[in-house]
């Protein structure tokens, strides 16, 4: 059966969330906002493509930083509602230099920075 981008479930402006995790470490990196034609576009050229929702705009991630996103695999949820993107990351993959941008944890009602920013600039 062939994949239809179409098929997907999304909300009312036409999007739908994407959470991108590392292929070889499996840890959860970020989560942003895809429409049917940025899911046609990472699967037709292997770069993750995002929709930014304050741009109005694709993003290929690492466009302009170089922290690119190679996909390795999409995975569809059971709802088709959410995505996965399962990449090879080349740098950090948060805006704030952080490998993932999951790094503060709440730990006994306090919140707590578990991860340092990485060298180098905006992702």
């Amino acid at each position: 059966m062939a994949f239809d981008p179409a098929s997907l479930k999304y909300d009312a402006r036409g999007l739908i969330p994407c959470i991108a995790q590392d292929h070889d470490s499996n840890e959860v990196l970020m989560m942003a906002w895809m429409n049917a034609a940025a899911v046609a576009q990472t699967l037709a050229t292997g770069r993750v493509t995002y929709w930014s929702r304050s741009r109005e705009a694709f993003w290929v991630k690492g466009e302009s930083s170089g922290h690119v996103q190679h996909l390795v695999e999409l995975r569809v949820d059971c709802d088709r509602d959410c995505l996965l993107v399962r990449v090879h990351q080349h740098g950090p993959a948060c805006h704030t230099n952080r490998r993932s941008c999951f790094y503060t944890v709440v730990r006994d009602g306090a919140e707590v920075i578990v991860m340092e920013p990485m060298a180098g600039g905006d992702s």
